[in-house]
């Protein structure tokens, strides 16, 4: 799969319109957070925590434990077997 996405990568940065075009975006992007300084850090940072936050969840969430019955300790134990002798 690894293998697959770089050879999509690099197809895609070989041709000069892709190239022109992602430089264009990642040029626009650099303008507006320069533009919108203390919000687009803010909003930069969220999308980065968002899912570091829910990594950290989902490995210190507790397990569920069944809860013990409660009539299990009425429970009556098997007789024993009758020898027919």
């Amino acid at each position: 799969m690894k293998k697959i996405a770089l050879f999509a990568v690099v197809i895609l940065l070989i041709g000069p319109s892709t190239r022109s075009m992602l430089s264009g975006h990642l040029g626009a992007v650099g303008e507006w957070m320069g533009a919108w300084a203390p919000f687009s850090y803010l909003i930069v940072a969220l999308v980065f925590a968002a899912p570091l936050v829910a990594i950290q969840m989902m490995v210190t969430i507790p397990k569920h434990v069944e809860p013990e019955s409660a009539m299990a300790k009425y429970r009556r134990e098997a007789p024993p077997p009758v020898d027919s002798d």
